[in-house]
């Protein structure tokens, strides 16, 4: 009898935990630390970012082994970033598929009006914060399929997404140098079948600090950065090569670059107005939120009339989107400088204006500017060899990523594979 309890007293407790876990919403999937017996058979794609490269560096330059890469691969004309065309917003477009409007990382900064606070990428606590990101990333996606996946370095990957993380993951550290992430990709690429990555990021930022340096058209300062960043990628690709594996390496960027001289730099502080408005510069955009959106119209009124080199936009009609905003986290009003100006704080001006140097690297415009259009190649044993197609835009690589590796498409996502199709076998 005292048997009997026992067994009783077990599964009553069993059947409260598992309640309390219903109750909690706590989650059932998690990265896999194994790949799944089905999964075992898939390619692997590593996916390469590198950051600020603009889509005639190639050409400019004629880096020996993006040349060679491009020649026995695939490319676009360039890659069409979302607006804005910054760092974070298209990253995580990059893993998402969506525009930012839905992804919700609406720029470099930006105001969340569910948390009431401003998201900043220099925020550590905001940046692992994974109720500031929807959409399913590519590594989620692959975990809900069984699959092993690896990030080092990418926007998104360091924050518990739909209870998610990489099952290898790095926090990011711009002093790791590029030849200690190339190594660590093939020691994952190393590990035995059941642990091995089969979606893999990986990012470079060398090119856009340069570029936010020196600009776009710094011809001496470019070269050997790129030529530096060309040798890092020929060894990751030989490196690749000699593991035998069927690896697709898909190299992108998120944005290109564009001249400013310092003269053009635009001073915030005349806009800002903290009792009826808060502001959110992000350079190439500025996003107003009204204290009291019955102000809307005055409040244009009043700084149209001190636009110069600068348009006042509703944001539902700001130009640069490829659709109509609908996230509330824009704000009602947005403040667009003219293509080659850019805004700042005035004792960032004064810093700017007291250098050496004539012009700077900037980025965030409408991407109907080329200069904001980005690169994408591939080869590997999904793709077809000395292909070049049209200029496409950057939401389109989350299904072609799906696509190699088998895995479903979310409904919800903005790409469509029929845009990049003609590049696979």
């Amino acid at each position: 009898m005292s048997q009997i309890k026992r067994i009783l007293s077990l599964l009553l407790c069993l059947g409260l935990l598992l309640l309390s876990a219903c109750k909690s919403g706590s989650k059932t999937i998690s990265a896999p630390t194994e790949n799944s017996g089905s999964s075992g058979e898939r390619p692997y794609v590593v996916l390469a970012s590198l950051d600020g490269f603009r889509w005639d560096y190639v050409e400019r330059f004629r880096p020996p082994f993006l040349h060679k890469f491009i020649e026995n691969g695939v490319k676009a004309s360039s890659l069409i970033p979302s607006f804005p065309t910054k760092t974070f917003p298209n990253h995580y477009t990059i893993a998402t598929g969506m525009y930012p409007d839905k992804h919700g990382l609406l720029g470099n900064s930006f105001y969340s009006h569910k948390k009431d606070k401003t998201y900043r990428i220099g925020k550590r606590e905001f940046v692992e914060d994974g109720s500031f990101y929807n959409g399913t990333p590519l590594w989620v996606q692959a975990a809900k399929s069984g699959i092993v996946s690896a990030s080092y370095f990418f926007v998104g990957s360091e924050a518990n997404i739909q209870g998610i993380w990489p099952t290898y993951y790095k926090k990011y550290d711009a002093s790791i140098k590029n030849e200690e992430r190339v190594s660590q990709v093939l020691d994952w690429l190393s590990l035995p079948d059941a642990q091995r990555p089969h979606m893999i990021t990986m990012y470079f930022s060398d090119m856009d600090d340069v570029g936010h340096s020196f600009g776009p058209n710094a011809d001496a300062e470019l070269e050997p950065v790129l030529m530096a960043l060309d040798l890092n990628l020929r060894k990751l690709y030989e490196g690749i090569k000699a593991t035998g594996l069927p690896v697709d390496l898909i190299i992108v960027s998120d944005h290109g670059m564009a001249e400013v001289p310092k003269e053009r730099y635009i001073p915030i502080d005349p806009i800002i107005n903290d009792s009826l408005y808060t502001v959110v510069d992000n350079g190439a955009i500025v996003n107003l939120h009204l204290k009291d959106p019955n102000n809307l119209e005055n409040t244009l009124a009043n700084l149209r009339q001190k636009e110069n080199h600068f348009k006042v936009y509703k944001t539902t009609e700001t130009p640069g989107f490829e659709y109509v905003p609908k996230n509330p986290d824009w704000g009602e009003i947005q403040v667009v400088p003219n293509f080659g100006y850019y805004f700042a704080k005035r004792e960032k001006i004064d810093n700017v204006i007291s250098k050496p140097k004539t012009s700077f690297g900037v980025h965030g415009y409408d991407p109907a500017h080329k200069e904001m259009h980005g690169i994408f190649y591939a080869q590997g044993p999904s793709f077809k060899s000395g292909l070049e197609i049209a200029s496409f835009k950057n939401i389109h690589i989350y299904p072609l990523v799906c696509k190699i590796l088998g895995l479903p498409v979310p409904k919800d996502i903005d790409g469509n594979l029929t845009a990049v199709q003609e590049v696979l076998k």
